[in-house]
């Protein structure tokens, strides 16, 4: 049952996801690719993390912080994806309220988490490039592990405030979320309460880390490029900026989809335009994350052949 009575109201109980499109042919050929794409986001992810755990020559503060970085694609796309699938191969695809709850949470905490975690590996960047000789000082083991456990805590904060905002609301009516997650602006668009002191807390919240976190990696990475310039080497400046790429990569593709989303007005985009938008970041982004380090790093890259001699000559 999508309603419970209570008294001169009624409660609801579970939501409808009416997902990215009804047409049965798009959903199959839609199912076909996202499953593929979770696939190997799963298995790129955590060969990212194996190989970085059993290569010694991968145990310095970039790969650590790159292991967590894969830990969290895949979190955050096992958050959504699982469910989008479901969503292709029934015809009503729905979701608790506790399950719906469960779901913004955790994409809550997994997205806040990217973004702590993108920042601190821009100023990790920052410390080898511009102050090489401190490199092992400022980026001891504890100060690596303190930089993780601070992000988690404050991902865990922002994840805090989108929950306890959903419990907050009141849902009587409509149960149609339109789109294929328990996004947050779908989920407010359905209440039949006052919620702009929640919406503004929330926006606040969200804000505040975007901002935090953008200004950081834009900070960092200019000290970097004014670095860089300065040095004389033609040899030295490639290599300096070589180790940069990738994260200048990642970083573009994932602040370029979630600012799409979460800070452009909503009248400068469709709800499909915004499902799109979505579906790349919550399932293109963590696919693409590992395949971009690889490519990129050749550190990476002689530990996987390596490991492979290895295995072939065992």
């Amino acid at each position: 049952m999508a309603l419970l009575g209570d008294g001169n109201h009624t409660a609801v109980t579970q939501f409808i996801l009416v997902g990215l499109t009804d047409n049965p042919v798009l959903r199959v050929i839609l199912f076909i690719i996202i499953l593929c794409l979770y696939l190997v986001t799963l298995s790129g992810n955590l060969s990212t993390i194996l190989l970085i755990r059993i290569s010694p020559q991968l145990h310095h503060p970039m790969y650590f912080f790159l292991s967590h970085l894969a830990s969290t694609d895949i979190g955050y796309s096992s958050t959504v994806t699982p469910n989008m699938l479901v969503n292709f191969l029934v015809e009503r695809n729905t979701i608790s309220y506790l399950g719906c709850a469960i779901q913004l949470g955790s994409a809550a905490f997994f997205g806040t988490f990217e973004c702590f975690l993108l920042a601190v590996m821009a100023y990790d960047r920052f410390v080898a490039i511009c102050s090489p000789l401190l490199y092992s000082t400022k980026m001891s083991t504890q100060v690596c592990t303190l930089l993780v456990v601070g992000s988690y805590v404050s991902s865990f904060l922002n994840a805090s405030c989108f929950t306890f905002s959903f419990f907050s609301f009141s849902f009587c009516g409509p149960n149609r979320v339109n789109h294929f997650f328990c996004d947050f602006s779908p989920l407010v668009e359905l209440c039949c309460s006052d919620v702009r002191v929640f919406a503004i807390v929330t926006s606040f919240s969200g804000g505040t880390v975007t901002v935090i976190t953008m200004l950081v990696t834009a900070i960092s990475y200019i000290y970097i490029l004014i670095t860089i310039l300065k040095m004389r080497s033609t040899e030295g400046r490639q290599k300096a900026f070589s180790t940069c790429t990738s994260h200048l990569t990642a970083v573009t593709l994932f602040y370029g989809t979630t600012t799409f989303i979460y800070v452009l007005p909503k009248s400068s985009y469709s709800s499909d335009q915004n499902k799109v938008a979505s579906v790349f970041y919550t399932t293109v982004i963590p696919m693409l994350n590992p395949l971009i380090y690889s490519l990129k790093s050749n550190e990476i890259k002689n530990a996987f052949k390596r490991q492979l001699s290895k295995k072939i000559f065992s």
